[in-house]
């Protein structure tokens, strides 16, 4: 699995949960990842990161909502989605900085430098 792919996307109701997945190589994992999601006329925004190591971040308007995750083992990466609202709709695509194992915090570099990215899964959250 030399590209990503990401699974998991759907219709859902605010309030709701969803779990999206993306399909890596093992090589890839070992990098920095993460969630970037980008609403119909918007720029693409990162929600999550996860390294190496395991460490994550979050950007503020998805904390306490939403969980990165990864297992090396099954060579998958995860984004628990939980308390969706409506403007959590977007196509959501992870990525991966192959340049680093660790992740900039500095989302708007993240994306620049991200060289591998999956075609994305749409998300909608109904009122």
């Amino acid at each position: 699995q030399d590209q990503l792919a990401e699974s998991g996307g759907g219709s859902v109701q605010a309030g709701g949960s969803l779990r999206l997945s993306c399909a890596a190589s093992e090589n890839t994992l070992r990098n920095c990842m993460a969630w970037v999601r980008q609403a119909p006329g918007q720029a693409r925004e990162v929600v999550a990161t996860i390294d190496r190591y395991a460490n994550t971040n979050y950007d503020d308007s998805v904390k306490g909502r939403f969980t990165i995750s990864k297992d090396n083992a099954k060579n998958e990466l995860y984004l628990q989605m939980s308390s969706l609202k409506p403007e959590d709709t977007a196509m959501y695509f992870c990525a991966a900085d192959l340049t680093t194992f660790s992740c900039s915090p500095f989302f708007d570099r993240l994306i620049a430098r991200a060289s591998k990215w999956g075609p994305g899964t749409q998300v909608t959250v109904t009122v």
